[in-house]
């Protein structure tokens, strides 16, 4: 099958090629010919349909003949039943009986469940590798110390697994919510044009309906609603879109750290580049993280998506308007190939992360002792000083070290503060440098990364 014939609305230059498979023209086609066939075989058991019949439309299930629907489509202007007179031309004995009791969206929901089903599967899994490798991430880094940033300013030491630590658990909370939107998912199920089941009440005996929506459930491989209008209820689309929204923050979040920390003043980390990669076309000394720059505009794209299913789902009005319908056809494959692309860049970006330890050092040794003077005002508080006093002094001592470093000047705090005799008074010069050693000032940084990657690798491997 030639899968990328036909893709639906676009031709993507974004999600893998499973991904847009699912989201083809031609799979979406197949699809809907699969639901009218377990329709029509459905029926077969309640003796409404023939066997020769069911197996006619069986036989010309995948001749698919995308030219000749759209020739019908141009005239009708109908899609579902486009493919439908296609399909009915094709089969002689079966055609006559194709949709028999159904209106479009009994097909069409469900077969978007189906795409969403399998569009999920692929995610998860890789979604799964991404985590692996962050926990991989954080078991080789857990000790490293760096500088932390608060307001894009150095604040105190912690580790770079630990910082992993935190994009893996955001990211896990996010593979738990899809996990948990997979488990949900609903179809339509077979309800006719308000959802009441009428037209299959008249076909099979009302007595008869339950049983028939359990059997075709059965070979669909989805669960049904049990209350639906005309169409399934768009909250479905809506908790999914900000299921994948909130992936594309979290990665969203990732890759915009990592931009920054690759800018040459902190240079501590840096994406993959290639030996024949061109990041500029004006400057050839440019490195730009245009991976990261592509999850960005991407994650900001998708992070739009749940707007547009909230409206969906919040002026469906009464059993059903068609206002969703036309923005249906690009926000759930939108979505999905977008998170499938952001979550396979991601995965690149990690697995061969570039770590600077260089800068890491100078950065830590530039910055981290300033976090050591907050540990000398306790214990000089301790040993009887005047908390004010002396919380003036180390900040001035503070200060004119911040500034000797901005003019690329060793960091001279521990000498200001080994010379303050007002200091010294109370804390012994080595005392003093024990306290501003920042080695051990990591608090439970390692022990709690650990925990993440344990986590992560016990509840995926």
């Amino acid at each position: 099958m030639n899968y990328n014939s036909y893709l639906s609305p676009f031709s993507w230059r974004y999600g893998s090629q499973e991904m847009r498979e699912i989201w083809s023209e031609f799979h979406k086609r197949y699809l809907w010919r699969k639901v009218w066939v377990d329709l029509a075989e459905t029926l077969s058991t309640f003796d409404i349909v023939t066997k020769e019949q069911v197996n006619d439309l069986r036989n010309h299930i995948d001749h698919i003949d995308i030219d000749r629907s759209l020739e019908i489509e141009a005239i009708i202007q109908h899609d579902l039943m486009a493919e439908l007179k296609t399909f009915a031309e094709q089969t002689p004995k079966g055609g006559s009986i194709l949709h028999l009791g159904a209106t479009s969206t009994d097909i069409e929901d469900n077969v978007d469940v189906l795409r969403i089903q399998e569009s999920l599967i692929l995610i998860l899994e890789k979604l799964r590798c991404l985590l692996l490798e962050f926990a991989r991430k954080i078991e080789q880094f857990v000790d490293l110390p760096i500088i932390a940033f608060t307001h894009l300013q150095p604040a105190e030491p912690t580790t770079l697994g630990y910082r992993f630590a935190g994009y893996a658990q955001d990211l896990y909370s996010d593979f738990q919510e899809l996990i948990s939107i997979q488990g949900k998912l609903r179809g339509k199920g077979f309800k006719g044009a308000v959802g009441n089941a009428a037209s299959f009440g008249e076909l099979l005996g009302k007595e008869n309906i339950q049983d028939f929506e359990l059997t075709i459930s059965e070979k669909l491989g989805i669960q049904f609603y049990p209350i639906t209008t005309q169409v399934y209820p768009r909250k479905q689309d809506y908790q999914l879109v900000c299921a994948l929204s909130g992936l594309g923050a979290s990665l969203n979040k990732f890759t915009f750290d990592l931009r920054i920390l690759q800018s040459p003043p902190i240079g501590e980390l840096s994406e993959p580049f290639g030996k024949m990669q061109v990041g500029s076309s004006a400057m050839p000394f440019k490195h730009n993280p245009i991976k990261s720059e592509k999850i960005n505009s991407l994650a900001r794209t998708l992070a739009q998506m749940p707007r547009i299913a909230w409206d969906n789902a919040a002026y469906s009005l009464l059993e059903r308007t068609l206002d969703d319908s036309a923005n249906r056809r690009f926000i759930l494959p939108e979505s999905f190939l977008i998170a499938d692309e952001i979550v396979e860049v991601a995965l690149k970006i990690i697995s061969d992360l570039q770590i600077n330890t260089q800068s890491i050092q100078q950065n830590l040794g530039k910055y981290g002792i300033f976090s050591g003077i907050e540990r000398v005002l306790m214990n000089l508080v301790k040993k009887g000083a005047n908390r004010q006093d002396m919380h003036e002094r180390l900040r001035n001592h503070a200060n004119q070290a911040w500034e000797s470093i901005q003019l690329g000047q060793p960091n001279p705090l521990i000498q200001l503060l080994s010379t303050d005799i007002e200091i010294c008074r109370f804390l012994p010069e080595k005392e003093l440098k024990s306290l501003m050693c920042i080695d051990n000032y990591l608090g439970n940084a390692p022990a709690s990364a650990h925990q993440i990657a344990k986590l992560i690798k016990e509840e995926l491997v």
